[in-house]
């Protein structure tokens, strides 16, 4: 009975840590022979409180994005032990985006997401990605600082 991770989940937020954390999850994933799910929500609270906004933000921030990642990418689709890679990006809510339009659809056997370190009052105002998915996920969860 293989009792390793078979798909990893990464929740990555553009932040100058994701390198860092992304970096780990190739490594988890080839060291599981996991699939690994690479995953980015687009936070659309602002967007949606200026009340319009440009057609091709949305498109040109998921561009940013992809390209930020883009050397990380090609080592961990070239590994040969991570079967497969995907990159999901979508905008939304970020807690409510990540549970119901990733993870619950997706089912993966750990999910991983850095710790971005906020300020004691950030924390309160913000709230944390990493302890929302304590609580609210049930499969494993790896938070890398």
């Amino acid at each position: 009975m293989n009792e390793g991770y078979s798909k990893v989940f990464v929740s990555l937020d553009g932040t100058e840590q994701q390198d860092f954390v992304l970096a780990r999850a190739i490594k988890v994933a080839a060291n599981n022979g996991a699939k690994l799910i690479i995953g980015h929500v687009i936070d659309s609270t602002a967007l949606e409180s200026a009340g319009s906004y440009p057609v091709d933000l949305i498109a040109g921030l998921e561009e940013s994005f992809r390209n930020s990642i883009a050397e990380q990418l090609q080592e961990a689709e070239e590994n040969p032990d991570i079967p497969e890679v995907q990159v999901i990006v979508k905008a939304g809510r970020i807690r409510e985006t990540l549970k119901d339009e990733m993870l619950d659809v997706i089912q993966p056997d750990l999910v991983m997401c850095g710790a971005r370190g906020l300020s004691s009052i950030k924390y309160a105002l913000l709230g944390s990605i990493s302890t929302f998915l304590l609580r609210s996920t049930e499969c494993d969860i790896l938070v890398v600082k």
